[in-house]
């Protein structure tokens, strides 16, 4: 039993110790689908979002590295449709915890500046278009399951964040805590070379 022990401690601080040094290149897809009711009808709202990122890992279980998203949004409450689309642009760090030769646990936190326009579409052909520029800061949890020498594929299913956005033409200035564990599935891939 001592044997199967240490022979698993070896292996697990050989994982760790390959990564250190390294550049990690890696991304995600997500959706997100939320349905809302207000008094008299039901919303639907859904976002599609694309995040690279590219990061050097300095120590065993950090890294610190640049990220961009961009994504599209669509909400429609029956009356009013509006489309989004939001490009972010900033910095991330992460802590990383090996659990297994296969699976690791990792939080990202990262933060920057963010730019959306906005259409919307009202009854009798309504058109308006807004601009917006803002800040953003926000921490997600995920799990890492390494496929083959620092390939692997990242799961998260949220987390929460601000963010705030100051429209053009002196309109209203927004800003927004979430919580959104359980309404987001994101899912990537990412190689440390």
């Amino acid at each position: 039993m001592k044997k199967i022990l240490v022979i698993a401690a070896l292996a697990i601080c050989s994982f760790a110790n390959a990564q250190k040094g390294t550049i990690l290149v890696g991304g995600n897809i997500g959706y997100t689908s939320e349905k809302s009711e207000f008094q008299f009808s039901e919303a639907k709202a859904s976002t599609f979002s694309f995040s690279p990122k590219v990061g050097y890992q300095f120590n065993d279980n950090w890294t610190v590295g640049g990220e961009f998203t961009v994504s599209s949004a669509t909400t429609d409450n029956g009356n009013i449709e509006e489309k989004d689309n939001r490009f972010r642009l900033g910095g991330f760090v992460r802590y990383s915890v090996p659990l297994s030769q296969t699976f690791s646990v990792f939080a990202d936190m990262g933060a920057g500046f963010q730019n959306l326009k906005n259409k919307t579409y009202g009854p009798g052909n309504a058109f308006s278009k807004d601009k917006a520029d803002g800040v953003y800061v926000g921490i997600t949890p995920a799990l890492f399951i390494n496929m083959k020498k620092g390939f692997g594929l990242n799961f998260s299913i949220g987390g929460l964040g601000y963010e705030t956005l100051s429209y053009d033409n002196n309109g209203p200035d927004y800003s927004k805590f979430y919580f959104n564990f359980g309404q987001t599935f994101n899912i990537g891939v990412s190689k440390n070379f």
